[in-house]
């Protein structure tokens, strides 16, 4: 028999064919059959070790870039503007209290006075008590694309706020009561993946329990649908369905991550009333979830530190924003296999703690089990510490179509955990393995493209300090030095080059290819080279900012107000950019000439975009 084979959709197919059938006249020896199963088998083995690398390197990416950003997150505010009695905490009027309901308790009937709902309004209305058809009734409008009207969501929310006020900082719940207990991740937005686990999983119900372990919006595009079904059920099942809160349950992460963007886009009238209302619900979110009293689950992790005695007696509402260590640590925290407790260099928040530190907490509080989320996992989900600690991360997806499964837990009396993965997708036909992995490449290197070209100005000097001669080419060991001195990513720039950067004739780098096929859309003429790079780069951090200062949610900020941050910020950061040069920019574009500017617009004609692909050699 003779082998041949073909590589199709991921798999290998072998085809053998009957030499000894009487139309072949000639036999090929033992020892070539064998030499072509080998070769077939090596073909397959490298195809696969390839596609392989691919998809580890752009997951590294991914969360490298991830990571990168959540440390200027973190930088900027540490701005002197960002302090508590300034803009994070703005003093707020004592009728704006009253009216929105942030220090008191709001009745309905005011909100029937204050918005109306039309006639023309077709989407679902709610009756307060909900009942278990609202929440069927929400469930198949968002499943529609329907819109809840602002009179609703905000009726929704002052109801959960009253009931989370009640609530004590660490919930516990029972296995005894059911047979068993669901515990779900990060869902960053993602309703078809809350859609899915309901498809497979149940509705919430006194039977059917449920912990949500924090992270509901930001990156998704649902956000507020998540939030309101979680609500909604809340509501109706206070003692079976239970919310932690996690991260992103955060003012200053929402305007970052999209999450307040989202909102004003969709409630524009009531955004501001809404965003407030949320702000305050999430510093009354709990912080954990004890399951007969063994397991464990919060958010992110724990430290050296961490005392759930004190964490109990904590006036979380009062902790905005996570200023405060103990909660810093169990919402940023990681778990790693070295001993120890260590800065978490890569977040810039909470800590790295190990088996030791696990194993501690466990002794002294007589736990068996840390269910935590918060960390992108290919699967849906990771055991480390020995068993010990479980990660379930369940928004697939995350950072591209076929990057990741979701997966949510299965807890029974016993406390074994069942893990059910899903994944969702929006393409009809499913993807083979070459084409998911192609997606999930092209997204990543688009990605870290538009990070080089914002990093422009200090990558062009470090690549000068190796070219000595000026030649306009390096070495690839030291193009791949200048890389990540600069973006400190920790990739594998070396492998990566292919993609990023062109090889002279002669076996070096040309590193100015690194820029060929990005430039910054809708160039504005008086902004010159550096001033556009400068606002390039700092694009997301400025934005967070005006919307700091953009009380009223217009979209429009003063001429004064834009150059008192612009100062601010620059100096705490150390950029060096002429004043004189952005107020030139800032005035050719007040239009009408009113002292005003539409920020969001101008920010936005300073975003990388992709010139035709070329393919680098």
């Amino acid at each position: 028999c003779f082998l041949s084979a073909k590589f199709c959709k991921g798999s290998m197919h072998v085809f053998i064919v009957d030499y000894t059938a009487p139309m072949y006249t000639a036999l090929p020896s033992v020892l070539t059959v064998i030499r072509a199963a080998i070769l077939i088998q090596n073909w397959y083995r490298a195809t696969m070790a390839r596609i392989e690398m691919r998809r580890l390197y752009s997951l590294s990416i991914f969360r490298s870039i991830e990571y990168a950003d959540e440390q200027d997150q973190l930088q900027v505010c540490n701005l002197p503007f960002f302090l508590y009695k300034q803009l994070c905490y703005p003093q707020r009027t004592e009728a704006a209290q009253t009216k929105w309901g942030l220090d008191i308790d709001l009745n309905l009937t005011e909100f029937e006075k204050e918005i109306d709902v039309p006639d023309s309004y077709y989407g679902p209305r709610l009756s307060f008590p909900l009942s278990a058809g609202d929440a069927d009734t929400l469930l198949q409008a968002f499943r529609n694309d329907q819109l809840l009207h602002a009179h609703y969501v905000l009726q929704l929310l002052s109801e959960t706020r009253k009931l989370l006020r009640l609530m004590p900082n660490i919930n516990s719940l029972s296995t005894s009561y059911s047979k068993e207990i669901t515990i779900c991740g990060d869902l960053h937005g993602s309703l078809d993946d809350l859609l899915m686990i309901f498809y497979k999983n149940g509705l919430p119900s006194q039977q059917n329990r449920y912990v949500f372990n924090g992270d509901y919006v930001d990156r998704g595009e649902n956000s507020i649908e998540i939030l309101l079904i979680l609500f909604a059920f809340f509501l109706l099942y206070p003692n079976d369905l239970l919310l932690n809160r996690g991260n992103h349950e955060d003012y200053i992460m929402n305007l970052r991550y999209g999450f307040a963007r989202e909102v004003s886009r969709k409630y524009k009238d009531h955004s501001k009333q809404i965003l407030h209302l949320l702000r305050d619900i999430f510093s009354w979110l709990p912080l954990a979830t004890v399951i007969d009293s063994k397991v464990l689950v919060l958010h992110g992790g724990i430290s050296d530190t961490t005392d759930l005695n004190s964490l109990k007696k904590l006036e979380r509402n009062k902790v905005r924003d996570h200023i405060h260590m103990g909660i810093l640590d169990i919402l940023w925290s990681d778990p790693r296999n070295q001993n120890g407790c260590t800065p978490n260099k890569y977040r810039g928040a909470g800590c790295y703690f190990g088996p030791d530190v696990t194993t501690k907490l466990f002794e002294k509080y007589n736990l068996e089990m840390l269910i935590r989320s918060h960390e992108f996992k290919q699967e849906g989900y990771d055991i480390s510490h020995g068993g010990k600690v479980i990660t379930i991360f369940s928004a697939s997806n995350y950072f591209a179509e076929g990057s990741n499964r979701g997966a949510y837990i299965k807890l029974n009396p016993e406390l074994v955990p069942r893990f059910v993965q899903y994944q969702v997708s929006r393409y009809r036909r499913r993807l083979n393995l070459q084409e998911r992995v192609g997606t999930i490449e092209l997204s990543a290197l688009n990605s870290l493209r538009e990070m080089i070209y914002a990093h422009k100005s200090e990558l062009t000097s470090a690549f000068a300090q190796y070219d000595l001669n000026g030649t306009g080419s390096i070495s690839l060991h030291d193009w791949a030095e200048a890389m990540e001195s600069v973006l400190q990513l920790d990739l594998p720039w070396r492998i990566l080059r292919p993609q990023l950067a062109l090889m002279t004739l002669d076996g070096e780098v040309d590193y100015m290819s690194c820029f060929y096929n990005l430039k910054i859309d809708q160039p504005i003429k008086e902004a010159y080279p550096a001033l556009a790079e400068t606002l390039c780069r700092y694009r997301k951090d400025l934005e967070l900012i005006f919307n700091i200062i953009d009380k009223d949610q217009s979209g429009l900020i003063s001429f004064e107000e834009f150059s008192h941050t612009w100062r601010l910020f620059t100096s705490h950061m150390g950029i060096d950019v002429q004043d004189d040069a952005l107020e030139k920019l800032v005035l050719s574009i007040d239009h009408n000439k009113d002292g005003h500017i539409d920020f969001h617009e101008f920010l936005e004609a300073f975003h990388v975009v992709h010139r035709l692909d070329k393919q680098a050699d």
